[in-house]
C-alpha cells in the first residue's frame, strides 16, 4: 500500500456543525406513491408475523406507561396510546423490504374511525395500501398485498375524546425470496458453558478450559463460562486467554461465588503485560484471602463486579502489568494498583486506591482518590459525562434475555447497588444466535429480518462486510468472539442511526488488505443522536499476532454522539505475521463525527497516526498508547519536517476538544536513536484544553523531544531509567 501521499481512507472536510434539533412532523400530503399494490395473490410461502419486538416509533404517546413498543410485544395486555387530537401514526420498521400480506389492528376502547394503512420502502415515501372512514374498533384484519419495509397506520379522525389506543399493531408477510425465515434464540453452542449450583465438576470444568487457554495467546479457542443465580462455594476460576466468566442474574449480587476468580502471570515467568482479551462480568465474589487477583493488561474488562474484599491488579511477585479497565463494579476493600504502569476506573465504587506509577484515571468514581497529578499521577473527574452500560446476557426465571442498560448522564456510581437497574429486556427470540460456521451473508440475512445478534464463541470469516442497518440493534459477543475479513473486506459497517450497542468481540485484520475493518457511520453522516448515541464497548481490534494481517484504517467513526467505551486497537508488536510492512496498518482511530466520547482508549503501534479527530467537541477520558517498536529507522517514520507521527491528533480545523488522562510510550527497539518530535499534537485555540499528559521512553529505546506540540520537556535527561516526562494542562 502507497506509505505517502492522501491515505486510503480520506479525512471529511472542516465541519462547522450546530447540534440539530429533532422536529417531528406528520405527514398529511403523501408523496408520489413509489409502492402499487395490487390485489392480493395466492402467497408462495405462509405469511408470518414481521413485526414483533421490531422497531417502532410514534407521533405521540399518552403518557409513559403507553409506549409506541407495547404494541407490538405481543402482549395484549400492555397497549399504545397517542395524545388526543387528530392525526396521530404509528410506525414499524421491518428491518428490511418485505412482502406484506395482511395488517392487524386490534384496539383499545380508543379507536379510529378514519385511518389509512400506509407503506413505504425508505421510510420517507409513503402509499396508501388501505383507507376507511368507517372504523368500527376491536379487532380488524386488513387483507393487503405488495412490498414494503416500513408500515404505519395513521389515524385522522378519532371516534372517541381520547387518542388513538392499539393493544396491538401486527404486519404480517414474507421477507426475501418468499423462503423460510431464520429462527431467533436457540441453544448457545458448544463453547458456552452454563452452570448452576447443583451442577456437578464445576471446578474440574474451570481448570479443563485453563489449561487451555493459560498461554494460548493467538490460539481458536474461545470460551464463556455463565453461572446462574445462587451461590457457589470453594470455586477458584483462573480465566486464560479468550475467556469470558459472567453471572446470568439481572445483578451482580445475584450470583455469589466464595472463592476467586485470577488472573495471574505464571505462564509469563510473572509478566502480566501479555494477559490480553479476556473479562469477568456481572458476578459477586467474596475471595478466600480477602483480595482477589486480576492482574491484566489491555483488553481485559471487569464491569458490573461486586468484590466483597479487595482487589489487587498486580501479578504475583509484582511483575510488570500494563492493564486495564473496571466499569460499574463495586469493591468493597481497597484496590491494590501495585506495579499496574496505568488504568482507567468508571462508574464504579471503591474502598480506596493504592500506588500511582504513570497514569491512574478515575470518572464517575465512588472513593476515588483526589486529582494530584503529576504527582501522585491520579487524574479524577467527579462524574463521567454520558454513559450507557454494555448489554449482557442474563436469567428471567429459565428464559434467556439481553438487558441493555438505560443512557445516564453526569453518572456516578454503580447502576445496580441501590435497586434494580434501568433499561430493557429483550428476549433471547429476537437474537439470531449466531454459532461456529455461520456465514456472512446469513448474518446479514437475520439482520434483515430484523433480529439482534449473539456471537457465540467462535472464529468468523466473513467474506462480506456485516451490515448493522436498523436503529438500536444490538451486536453482542460472548468469550470475545472473533471475526475474521476475508478478501480486504470492512468487517462491519454501521448505518448512520439510533441506538447501536456493538458489544464484547474481536475484528482480527486477514492478509488481505482491508480499507477499514469498523466504520460506525457513512462518511457524512450528520443525523443527530443524543438522546440515543451507538455503543462501541469491549470491542477489540488486531493487525497480525494470530498471522499476517493488514489494513489501512481499523476504525472509521463517522457518526455524531458515538460513545467508544473501551476498546483496544492493537497492530502486533509480538506473535506470527509481525513486520514493519507485513502487519502494515498506519492509521488506527479516525473520528469524523462530532460530540464523540472516548471512555478508555487504548491503541497502539501504528505506522502512522494511531488516533486522528476532525469532530468537533470530541472528548477522551483516558488515552494508552504506545508507539511501533518495529520502525526500522527515523526516515520510516519522518512525518514532512516533523519527526514522527503524533499518538494523538487533533486536526486543525477542529476548534473544541478536550481530553484527560493521556499517556503515550516509545520502545523503538529496532533503532534506539529514533527521535519523536510530540506524542501528542493539537491546533491552539480557545475551546481546546488538554489535562494529565505524559510521554515516556522505555528503557532509553528511542525518546520524545516534547510532550505535545513543541511544550513539555524531553525525555532524553531521563536516558535509560524509564522516568515520565508530564504536563499538567495544555495550553
Amino acid at each position: 500500500m502507497p506509505r505517502v501521499g492522501i491515505p486510503s481512507v480520506a479525512p471529511p472536510p472542516p465541519r462547522r456543525s450546530v447540534r440539530r434539533g429533532v422536529v417531528g412532523t406528520v405527514v398529511t400530503a403523501l408523496a408520489a406513491a413509489l409502492l402499487t399494490f395490487a390485489p392480493a395473490q395466492e402467497a408462495e410461502a405462509a405469511p408470518v408475523l414481521l413485526s414483533q419486538g421490531k422497531p417502532v416509533t410514534a407521533s405521540s404517546q399518552e403518557h409513559y406507561g403507553t409506549p409506541a413498543t407495547a404494541a407490538v410485544d405481543g402482549d395484549n395486555g400492555t397497549r399504545w396510546s397517542s395524545a388526543a387530537s387528530d392525526p396521530q401514526w404509528i410506525r414499524v420498521d421491518l428491518g428490511a423490504t418485505a412482502t406484506v400480506s395482511q395488517v392487524e389492528l386490534r384496539w383499545e376502547a380508543a379507536y379510529a374511525k378514519a385511518y389509512r394503512i400506509e407503506t413505504s420502502e425508505n421510510g420517507t415515501d409513503w402509499s396508501t395500501a388501505y383507507s376507511t372512514a368507517t372504523g368500527a374498533g376491536g379487532t380488524e384484519t386488513l387483507n393487503v398485498s405488495g412490498k414494503a419495509r416500513y408500515v404505519r397506520m395513521l389515524g385522522t379522525t378519532r371516534a372517541t375524546g381520547y387518542g388513538y389506543s392499539l393493544w396491538e399493531f401486527k404486519v404480517f408477510g414474507t421477507t426475501g425470496d418468499g423462503g423460510p425465515t431464520l429462527p431467533g434464540g436457540g441453544d448457545l453452542g458448544p463453547n458456552v458453558h452454563v452452570f448452576d449450583p447443583s451442577t456437578p465438576g464445576i471446578q474440574a470444568k474451570l481448570d479443563e478450559v485453563f489449561r487451555r487457554q493459560e498461554s494460548a495467546q493467538f490460539g481458536s479457542g474461545r470460551h464463556a463460562f455463565l453461572f446462574k443465580p445462587g451461590t457457589y462455594d470453594n470455586l477458584n476460576a483462573q480465566i486464560g486467554f479468550y475467556t469470558q466468566i459472567a453471572g446470568l442474574g439481572l445483578r451482580p449480587d445475584d450470583t455469589t461465588i466464595n472463592g476467586d476468580i485470577t488472573v495471574d502471570a505464571g505462564w509469563f515467568n510473572g509478566n502480566a503485560t501479555q494477559n490480553f482479551w479476556r473479562g469477568a462480568e456481572n458476578l459477586a465474589v467474596k475471595p478466600v484471602n480477602g483480595t482477589n487477583r486480576w492482574a491484566v493488561s489491555q483488553a481485559a474488562s471487569f464491569r458490573r463486579m461486586h468484590v466483597k474484599g479487595g482487589l489487587n491488579l498486580a501479578p504475583n511477585g509484582y511483575g510488570w502489568a500494563s492493564g486495564g479497565y473496571i466499569a460499574d463494579s463495586k469493591i468493597d476493600g481497597q484496590v491494590g494498583n501495585y506495579s499496574q504502569q496505568q488504568w482507567y476506573t468508571r462508574d464504579s465504587a471503591i474502598g480506596g486506591w493504592s500506588n500511582s506509577v504513570w497514569n491512574q484515571v478515575f470518572s464517575g468514581v465512588e472513593g476515588a482518590p483526589a486529582s494530584s497529578f503529576p504527582e501522585p499521577r491520579y487524574t479524577t473527574l467527579n462524574t463521567t459525562p454520558v454513559s450507557r452500560e454494555k448489554p449482557f446476557l442474563y436469567l428471567d426465571g429459565n428464559e434467556y434475555k439481553v438487558f441493555a442498560p438505560a443512557k445516564r448522564t453526569n453518572a456516578r456510581g454503580t447502576t445496580w447497588a441501590s435497586g434494580t437497574p434501568q433499561g430493557e429486556s429483550i428476549p433471547l427470540s429476537r437474537f439470531y444466535v449466531v454459532k461456529p460456521g455461520a456465514t456472512a451473508a446469513t448474518i446479514n440475512q437475520a439482520l434483515g429480518q430484523g433480529l439482534h445478534l449473539l456471537f457465540t464463541p467462535g472464529v468468523y470469516h466473513v467474506d462480506q462486510t456485516i451490515n448493522v442497518d436498523r436503529a438500536n440493534t444490538i451486536v453482542l459477543g460472548l468469550g470475545l468472539a472473533t471475526i475474521i475479513p476475508d478478501n480486504g473486506v470492512t468487517a462491519m459497517k454501521v448505518a448512520d442511526v439510533d441506538g447501536v450497542r456493538l458489544a464484547g468481540f474481536l475484528i482480527d485484520a486477514g492478509p488481505v488488505n482491508s480499507r477499514t475493518l469498523l466504520e460506525v457511520g457513512p462518511q457524512g453522516a450528520s443525523a443527530d443522536h443524543a438522546d440515543n448515541p451507538t455503543t462501541v464497548q469491549d470491542v477489540y481490534i488486531r493487525i497480525g499476532g494470530a498471522g499476517a494481517g493488514r489494513a489501512t484504517t481499523s476504525m472509521v467513526v463517522n457518526s455524531d454522539d458515538t460513545i467508544i467505551d473501551h476498546t483496544w486497537v492493537w497492530r502486533a508488536d509480538h506473535g506470527e505475521g509481525v513486520g514493519w510492512e507485513t502487519n502494515r496498518a498506519d492509521y488506527g482511530v479516525r473520528v469524523n463525527g462530532d460530540d464523540v466520547l472516548a471512555t478508555g482508549l487504548f491503541v497502539e503501534h501504528f505506522n502512522k497516526y494511531d488516533v486522528e479527530w476532525y469532530g468537533e467537541r470530541g472528548r477522551t477520558i483516558f488515552y494508552q498508547n504506545e508507539k511501533a517498536y518495529d520502525a526500522p529507522d527515523q526516515a520510516a517514520i519522518q512525518n514532512g519536517d516533523t519527526q514522527g507521527y503524533a499518538a494523538y491528533r487533533v486536526d486543525d480545523s477542529v476548534d473544541t476538544h478536550e481530553a484527560w488522562g493521556l499517556g503515550s510510550y516509545c520502545n523503538y527497539n529496532v533503532d534506539p536513536s529514533i527521535r519523536q518530535h510530540h506524542g501528542f499534537k493539537t491546533p491552539v485555540k480557545p475551546g481546546i484544553k488538554f489535562h494529565s499528559l505524559l510521554v515516556v521512553s522505555l528503557g532509553g529505546m528511542g525518546h520524545y523531544n516534547h510532550v505535545i506540540n513543541d511544550t513539555g520537556a524531553s525525555t532524553v535527561p531521563a536516558g535509560t531509567s524509564t522516568v515520565p516526562s508530564t504536563l499538567v494542562s495544555f495550553p
